[in-house]
C-alpha cells in the first residue's frame, strides 16, 4: 500500500481511498480504517513514503451508511442509515459472500452525536499519522450523502425534513474536525448527479447549492464535486455543473470524474475549477503527472478484475513510460 502511494506521488496532491472512522461504518471488503491506534500507526507508514517524495496527502473519512451489511459488523449489527429504506441494488460483496442488501436501521437522535465523534476521533488520529489535511467524503451514496438526500432522508427529527435539517449532519461534522484541525486542511466531497448506491433526488439542485452555500462559511480548503457523468447520472434534470458551485461557494473548487488532460486544463482556465483530480487515469498510470507534461500516452486502462486482488498485479505493477 505504501508503494503504491509512493509511485503515485507525482501529483501535486493525493486524497487516500477512502477510509472508514469506525466498525460500524465498514461496507466494503479490506477497506482501511483509522478508528484504531494500530490503523493509526499502519497509515503512519503510507504517509512517510509520500511525503519522502515531498507530496502532502489528505486522509479521506468515511461511512458506508446503507451501503453495508451486517456480516462487516456483526457486533453493531444492521446496517445504519438516516431512514430505513433499502438500498435497491442487487447484492453487496461481503465478508460471507454476496448477499442481499438489508434494510437498514434508522439511527435514532440520540445516537448521531456518537457518528460525530467518531469523525472527530478519526481527525485526531488521522493527525498522529501524519496526514496534512482532511476530506469528508459525502458523496456516492454513503452515509453523509445519504443524510442530505431527500430520496434516502425521511426522518422528522432535527436531521430531516428541511434543508437545513439534512445538512445539519455533515456541519456537525465539519465543526467537529475543525476543532482538531485547521479549515484550510478540511475538504469536503459531494456528488450532485450521482446515481451510485442508488442516489439521485428530484430537489438535488436545491439541496447541493444549499449545502454548498452552507459550507462556504467555514473557510475550507476545497470543495470536491463529481460533476462528470461517467459514474453515472440520475437523470432527474440538467446535470449540475462546477460554475453554478462557483456562484455560491468562494474557496477553492475541484472538480472529479472522466476528466482528460484536455477538458481539466480548459475547467481550469475557464475559473469554472481551481483543481482537477484523477481516479481511475492514475490506478494504470503511476507517472500520470509526467505523461501530461510531456505529452507521453496513457497506458490502456486498468483491468478492473483485478482492482481488488491482494497482490500487486492490477495494483502496483503498472510500467511507468519508457520511450522506444
Amino acid at each position: 500500500m505504501a508503494e503504491y502511494y509512493a509511485q503515485r506521488a507525482c501529483a501535486g496532491l493525493i486524497i487516500t481511498e477512502a477510509t472508514v472512522v469506525s466498525q460500524q461504518g465498514i461496507g466494503w471488503l479490506s477497506s482501511p480504517g483509522i478508528y484504531s491506534e494500530e490503523q493509526a500507526a499502519a497509515w503512519r507508514i503510507v504517509v512517510d513514503a509520500v511525503h519522502a517524495r515531498g507530496t502532502p496527502v489528505f486522509l479521506q473519512l468515511w461511512h458506508c451508511g446503507r451501503a453495508s451489511h451486517s456480516s462487516f459488523h456483526v457486533k453493531e449489527g444492521l446496517p445504519v442509515a438516516p431512514s430505513a429504506i433499502r438500498h435497491n441494488g442487487d447484492y453487496i460483496h461481503t465478508p460471507v459472500g454476496k448477499q442481499p442488501y438489508e434494510i437498514p436501521r434508522a439511527l435514532e437522535t440520540e445516537e448521531v452525536s456518537a457518528v460525530v465523534e467518531d469523525y472527530r476521533r478519526a481527525a485526531e488520529r488521522a493527525k498522529s499519522a501524519g496526514f496534512d489535511g482532511l476530506e469528508i467524503h459525502s458523496a456516492n451514496g454513503y452515509l453523509l450523502d445519504e443524510f442530505l438526500q431527500s430520496r434516502t432522508n425521511h426522518r422528522t427529527d432535527r436531521y430531516g425534513g428541511s434543508l437545513e435539517n439534512r445538512c445539519r449532519l455533515l456541519e456537525e461534522i465539519v465543526r467537529a474536525v475543525i476543532t482538531v484541525w485547521p479549515s484550510s486542511r478540511i475538504g469536503v466531497h459531494i456528488s450532485p448527479n450521482g446515481n451510485f448506491n442508488d442516489m439521485g433526488s428530484p430537489d438535488y439542485r436545491e439541496t447541493f447549492l444549499y449545502a454548498a452555500t452552507r459550507l462556504n462559511q467555514y473557510g475550507l480548503a476545497y470543495l470536491h464535486v463529481v460533476d462528470g457523468l461517467e459514474f453515472g447520472f440520475h437523470n432527474l434534470g440538467k446535470p449540475m455543473a462546477l460554475s453554478e458551485f462557483r456562484a455560491v461557494f468562494s474557496d477553492p473548487i475541484m472538480g472529479n470524474c472522466g476528466y482528460s488532460q484536455e477538458t481539466a486544463e480548459a475547467a481550469i482556465r475557464l475559473h469554472h475549477a481551481d483543481l482537477i483530480s484523477f481516479g481511475r487515469p492514475f490506478i494504470s498510470n503511476p507517472d500520470l503527472v509526467e505523461r501530461f507534461a510531456n505529452g507521453w500516452p496513457l497506458n490502456p486502462p486498468a483491468d478492473q478484475n483485478v482492482w481488488y486482488s491482494f497482490d500487486e498485479k492490477g495494483y502496483a505493477d503498472f510500467p511507468r513510460y519508457a520511450a522506444h
